[in-house]
């Protein structure tokens, strides 16, 4: 079982609570930082999660933790199904999100929804795939939340999770230790204007299971058949699974 982290250690607000308010603050720069943060890597990242669930040629698709919708409106344009419903907790990211879908014309294909991942107002076996894209490590209680989506899927569908990692090499790993440490907070902190967003997220990292131990509790909510691949130096690994 992982150690829960929380944005504010000091407050006695749940994490779930602190959580929706962080990124309702982050909301109107958070595209703007991801890109410059990331150095652009990140979209690459997603369109390996796409291509993943894309070869079950999914027609309904959930994206957990949707946020500004970036991995929905990509796997719409690339799997071109019949809809995908984009859920998160936070209002601002949603309303981020709806104005980029409207922008591509793509509203009646794309529904943002708010809504809690530990308790998703769906049907069992609703949907063909489901993709969460850097928010696993958010959920207050992550069995809790990916036995929900297995709850929802389908049998035989595809879950693909994007998630960030600690990379294993030395050079590397003290080399991205210190910008992830010292130097993405310092900047994600000042241009969001946020006190604590960008702090909270190495810290998140450093307590979130990984590896062969998300693995291990992939299994024990109901999902089989994991796949493990590190990415970019082992800095973001993609967990692909199936109910």
């Amino acid at each position: 079982m992982s150690k829960e982290i929380k944005p504010d250690q000091l407050s006695a607000r749940s994490k779930k609570e602190q959580v929706e308010d962080m990124f309702d603050d982050i909301a109107p720069k958070y595209d703007f930082l991801n890109r410059f943060l990331s150095l652009g890597i990140d979209k690459g990242w997603r369109k390996k999660a796409i291509q993943a669930i894309a070869k079950g040629n999914p027609k309904q698709i959930l994206d957990v933790a949707t946020g500004t919708a970036d991995l929905a409106i990509e796997a719409m344009k690339r799997i071109q199904p019949d809809s995908i419903i984009g859920l998160d907790l936070s209002e601002q990211m949603l309303a981020v999100g709806s104005q980029k879908i409207k922008q591509l014309g793509l509203e009646n294909k794309i529904q943002m929804v708010k809504g809690d991942s530990e308790n998703l107002a769906f049907e069992a076996n609703r949907f063909d795939a489901i993709t969460v894209a850097f928010g696993v490590r958010n959920f207050q209680n992550l069995n809790k939340g990916l036995q929900e989506m297995n709850r929802v899927l389908k049998p035989g569908g595809k879950l693909a999770v994007l998630e960030f990692s600690k990379p294993r090499g030395f050079l590397f790993k003290q080399l991205f230790g210190f910008y992830f440490k010292y130097i993405l907070p310092f900047l994600g902190n000042l241009l969001s204007k946020s006190a604590n967003a960008y702090t909270y997220l190495p810290e998140s990292v450093q307590y979130f299971p990984e590896g062969s131990e998300f693995s291990s509790i992939l299994v024990a909510c109901g999902f089989k058949n994991i796949d493990v691949q590190p990415l970019t130096f082992g800095t973001c690994t993609l967990y692909i699974a199936e109910k």
